[in-house]
């Protein structure tokens, strides 16, 4: 949504940007004004990837993945750029977008869109990082290109009083739950042989459809010490760092759960796409930087989310993780009936956290409160609920990205067409193009 007003306007109030003046573009002949309009729009894609990574140095996590230009990384940390300027900058880097004749080729206009989006969430984190404190839904908006519409939590009572019946006895329904899950625990000594079984064959599932980058591969490690549960870090030519965190125990469906999700065909997935395809395919230098807290954020997350329901359609997985995963983890296969049908009937509840998360930060509720109410209507433990508070209070409205991206990213894909290949290239095609949240719902 255009509002270079209101970006402006926030840019003076809370930066001290200098006022800008809209650029005078020069008139060009005909014949050569495509060639201009083209070699604008590469050098605002230029200045829009060396703003971003002057932010980065404003904010430690800001710029997610990076692998353009090393010295375009370089001059951003030995000439820092401050607040005010950058400010301004951005402002500017938009009016130039608005200047740029309208071009006859689809793609190139969807590059403009993006980099427009992009540039109008980088002033609303420009504007959080000088301090300023937007209401929930607003700052979701300003980020992330969405208005999120929250339910109440009561509206998910029902879902716990069916969920009732799969885990009956006596005590809270969450102490139940997660009782009841922690027969369906990964022995540490038995994580790493059960992950990588899992994300090989969420790479083969893809491969089926998808020409993966010759060379493609990633690294997994175990970590401490996280508010997520799994995190993937794209470092480049093909080449991600995944990571899961072992603070609390991991249960056999998250080994499912993570491969696709940060691996195939989730983030490992996307940014080679938009490597092979954009930066290096056709030279758009603004895919070769990740700004997190952007609308590329939710695309990134809700395909992550809908590439596992794509890669194990049904009860597909069931019977994948009774047959392969259960026996590697020692756990019981005959059990993983029960498990999988609670997992479902859990993901009625995904709303309930967006809503959570937006009363706790808006000051609705406390944090002891916030996490009570993680732990009722997730159905998670106290310490997991904690967890979850944790994650809000770091990067608060991207909770959002989840559960809304992955409704409206299945709502997308599954309109095109209800065969498998149809959902595939679809899918490949929103991981290879500028898409952006609201032409998800157009």
């Amino acid at each position: 949504m255009r509002n270079i007003g209101l970006a402006l306007a926030v840019c003076l109030t809370l930066s001290g940007c200098a006022a800008v003046a809209k650029p005078v573009v020069p008139s060009a002949a005909p014949e050569s004004a495509d060639m201009e309009a083209a070699d604008e729009l590469g050098a605002i894609a230029d200045d829009y990837v060396k703003l971003t990574l002057a932010l980065g140095e404003q904010e430690a996590g800001y710029v997610d993945a990076y692998y353009g230009p090393a010295a375009w990384a370089e001059a951003a940390k030995t000439d820092p750029r401050d607040m005010r300027e950058l400010g301004n900058a951005l402002v500017l880097l938009i009016e130039r977008i608005d200047g740029l004749p309208k071009s006859e080729d689809p793609l190139v206009e969807a590059r403009k869109r993006f980099l427009s989006a992009q540039l109008e969430a980088a002033i609303t984190r420009h504007a959080m990082i000088h301090g300023e404190v937007f209401p929930f839904v607003r700052e979701a908006q300003g980020l992330f290109g969405v208005t999120p519409e929250l339910k109440p939590l009561e509206e998910f009572d029902p879902v716990l009083e069916e969920i009732e019946n799969l885990v009956p006895g006596e005590g809270p329904l969450s102490t139940r739950v997660a009782a009841f899950e922690n027969g369906y625990i990964i022995p540490k000594d038995r994580l790493q042989v059960v992950f990588d079984t899992a994300i090989a064959e969420c790479k083969a599932r893809t491969a089926k459809y998808f020409d993966l980058p010759e060379g493609e591969n990633f690294k997994l490690e175990f970590v401490t010490g996280k508010s997520w549960s799994g995190y993937n870090y794209y470092q480049g030519n093909y080449q991600s760092l995944i990571q899961v965190n072992t603070d609390l125990p991991i249960f056999i469906g998250r080994a499912v759960d993570l491969g696709c999700h940060e691996g195939y065909p989730g983030h490992h997935v996307y940014n080679m796409l938009l490597e092979r395809n954009l930066t290096k395919g056709r030279g758009w230098q603004e895919f070769s930087v990740y700004p997190l807290y952007s609308p590329q954020s939710l695309i990134a997350e809700g395909s992550a989310n809908y590439g596992i329901e794509l890669a194990f359609g049904g009860e597909e997985r069931l019977e994948y993780e009774r047959d392969v995963l259960y026996p590697l983890a020692g756990l019981d296969p005959d059990t993983a009936a029960a498990y999988w049908a609670l997992q479902i009937a859990k993901q009625a509840l995904n709303g309930a956290r967006m809503t959570i998360a937006q009363r706790y930060l808006d000051g609705d509720i406390t944090r002891d409160k916030a996490i009570a109410l993680n732990q009722k209507y997730q159905l998670v433990s106290a310490e997991r609920a904690a967890q979850m508070t944790d994650f809000n209070e770091q990067y608060r409205s991207y909770v959002i990205n989840y559960g809304l991206g992955m409704e409206m990213v299945r709502d997308w894909i599954e309109a095109q067409g209800d065969a498998p290949v149809w959902r595939w290239k679809a899918m490949e095609r929103l991981l290879s193009e500028p898409m952006l949240p609201g032409e998800l719902v157009e």
